[in-house]
C-alpha cells in the first residue's frame, strides 16, 4: 500500500471484537437482565466461558487491558474468592449445568495465581460446567511470572494451549514499556510447557511500540519464530490511548514511531511470517502454521471473532467472568464491573456484578455478521447475509461510503459482493466500519487503524 493511503485511512476505529462495540453498552443493562437472559437459554447450548485475572505484579506501560498491581498475594486470595463465587452465580441462573467447549484465562496475568488456586479455578469449572473431553483450555501466560511447578500443575489440569506475551526483544524497546524479559526466559518457558505436555504455544508480539525499528521488529519476529516455534503468532499495533490508560502517559509521545515507520512494520513483518517463516496470515493480525486449526478455519471460511481475537470457537454464548469480564449471549452482551472492590461489593452483596451492557437488536446481528466475515475473510456476499437475516436491506449508502476505498484500490464491489484487496487488509477495520452504525468518526475512544 502506498504511504499516502495508509496516512488517510488511519483512523481511530474499533478492532470489532463485538458488535455493537464495548463504548456502546449501557447501565441499562444489568444483573436482572443478565440473570433473566441466562436462565432463557437452551439447554443444549454450548457455552464458552472466559476467566479475566485482573493483577499482575509490574505494569507494563504499553497495557491496555484491565489490571491492578499487587505485590502480595493476599488481596489474589480474596479476589479469587469473589470470581468463584460468581461462578456459581452464574451456574444457578443456567436452565441446567450446561456444556462448555472452550476456556480462556486472561487478564492481567493468570500466572499471578498460586499454583492451588488455579487447580482450584479449574476444578469448579468441571464441577459448575460440563467440560467437554476434548475442550480447549487456553491460558495467557507470563514468563516472568511461570515457574515449573506452575506449568506442571497448568498441564495437569487439563490445559491444552499457552499464550506467551513476547511483544519486543530488544533491550531498549523492552526498557521504554517497563517489561525486561530476556529470550532465555522466554525459551525455558516455552520448554517447559512441551515437555510437561501443552503442545499447543501461542507467541504475542507488538509493532509501533516507542524506539522500535523496523530493523528490530524483523530481528525480534525471526528469533522468537526460530527459536520458540509456536503454532501460532499474533502481531498487535500497540495501541496508545493515554486518556484512557494513564501510566502511557510514561511512555514519551516522540518515542513512538509515526504511521508511516508503523505501517512499514506491520506490512515487513507480515511479509516475514508468510514468505519467509511459512504461516498463514489470519485475518488482520494472526498467524497459523498451515496444519494449525485456525488456518483450517479460514480455508473452510469457519474463522469467527470474539473479545480474545480470531477464533474457532462458535459457541453461541460466551460466560466473562472476573471484573471487567465480558459476555456475549444471543440476547445481547453483558460487562461486569470493572473496578475490583465494586465487583466484589456486588458478589458479597449476592448478585450478578453487571454494571453494563447492550441488547442486540435484528439489525445488530446482521451487521455484526457482516462486520465478522469483513474480519474473517475479507470479503462477503451482502445478499446473503440480509437473506439469512431475513432483511430487504441492501445498503445504499455503506456502498455509498466505501467508494473511496474502492477508488483507493483498497476494496472492490461487485454488486452486493465486496472483497477486501491485499492492499486494503491492513485497513479493513475501516472497511468494517462503513457497516457500524453506532460508529462517530474520530472518536478519541478508539485506536488507530494502522
Amino acid at each position: 500500500m502506498r504511504p499516502d493511503l495508509a496516512a488517510k485511512y488511519d483512523l481511530r476505529v474499533p478492532r470489532y471484537t463485538s458488535y455493537p462495540t464495548a463504548p456502546h453498552f449501557h447501565a441499562g443493562v444489568g444483573s436482572d437482565a443478565y440473570k433473566g437472559w441466562l436462565g432463557g437459554l437452551d439447554p443444549a447450548l454450548e457455552l464458552s466461558v472466559y476467566l479475566h485475572i485482573a493483577y499482575c505484579a509490574e505494569m507494563c506501560w504499553f497495557c491496555g487491558c484491565h489490571t491492578k498491581i499487587t505485590k502480595r498475594y493476599a488481596p489474589v486470595a480474596a479476589y479469587m474468592e469473589s470470581l468463584w463465587r460468581e461462578m456459581a452465580l452464574v451456574a444457578e441462573a443456567l436452565p441446567t449445568r450446561m456444556t462448555a467447549r472452550h476456556v480462556h484465562f486472561g487478564g492481567g496475568s493468570p500466572t499471578i495465581l498460586s499454583a492451588e488456586d488455579f487447580v482450584r479455578t479449574v476444578d469448579l469449572l468441571r464441577e459448575h460446567f460440563i467440560l467437554k473431553p476434548d475442550a480447549e483450555v487456553a491460558v495467557e501466560l507470563d514468563p516472568r511470572t511461570a515457574d515449573e511447578a506452575y506449568v506442571k500443575a497448568m498441564a495437569g489440569a487439563g490445559v491444552t494451549r499457552a499464550s506467551i506475551g513476547v511483544q519486543d526483544l530488544d533491550d531498549k524497546v523492552q526498557q521504554a514499556i517497563n517489561r525486561i524479559q530476556p529470550y532465555e526466559i522466554t525459551e525455558q518457558v516455552t520448554g517447559w510447557l512441551r515437555h510437561h505436555g501443552v503442545a499447543e504455544v501461542n507467541i504475542d508480539l507488538i509493532y509501533g511500540l516507542p524506539y522500535q525499528t523496523l530493523d528490530g521488529l524483523l530481528a525480534t519476529i525471526d528469533k522468537a519464530v526460530t527459536g520458540l516455534r509456536p503454532r501460532r503468532v499474533a502481531l498487535f499495533g500497540y495501541a496508545h490511548v493515554p486518556w484512557m490508560k494513564k501510566h502511557q502517559t510514561l511512555i514519551p509521545e516522540e518515542s513512538l514511531p509515526d504511521t508511516a515507520t508503523r505501517f512499514a512494520q506491520y506490512e515487513q513483518g507480515c511479509r516475514l511470517l508468510t514468505e519467509t517463516l511459512g504461516y498463514v496470515q489470519v485475518g488482520l493480525d494472526h498467524f497459523a502454521a498451515p496444519d494449525d486449526e485456525l488456518a483450517v478455519a479460514l480455508k473452510d471460511k469457519r474463522l469467527h471473532r470474539n473479545f480474545q481475537g480470531y477464533t474457532t470457537d462458535s459457541a453461541p454464548a460466551l460466560i466473562g467472568l472476573g471484573a471487567s469480564g465480558i459476555g456475549s449471549l444471543p440476547q445481547g452482551y453483558v460487562a461486569n464491573e470493572g473496578e475490583i472492590h465494586a465487583y466484589q461489593r456486588a458478589i458479597v452483596e449476592g448478585r450478578l456484578p453487571t454494571a453494563r451492557g447492550v441488547a442486540v437488536t435484528a439489525d445488530d446481528l446482521m451487521r455484526r455478521d457482516i462486520i465478522e466475515r469483513l474480519m474473517c475473510d475479507l470479503e462477503v456476499d451482502l445478499d446473503r447475509v440480509a437473506e439469512r437475516h431475513d432483511s430487504p436491506e441492501r445498503f445504499e449508502g455503506e456502498l455509498a461510503a466505501l467508494a473511496p476505498l474502492q477508488a483507493d484500490g483498497l476494496v472492490t464491489v461487485d454488486g452486493q459482493r465486496i472483497t477486501v484487496t491485499d492492499d486494503g487488509r491492513t485497513l479493513v477495520r475501516a472497511v468494517c466500519a462503513a457497516f457500524d452504525r453506532y460508529l462517530k468518526q474520530g472518536e478519541q475512544r478508539h485506536s488507530k487503524a494502522i
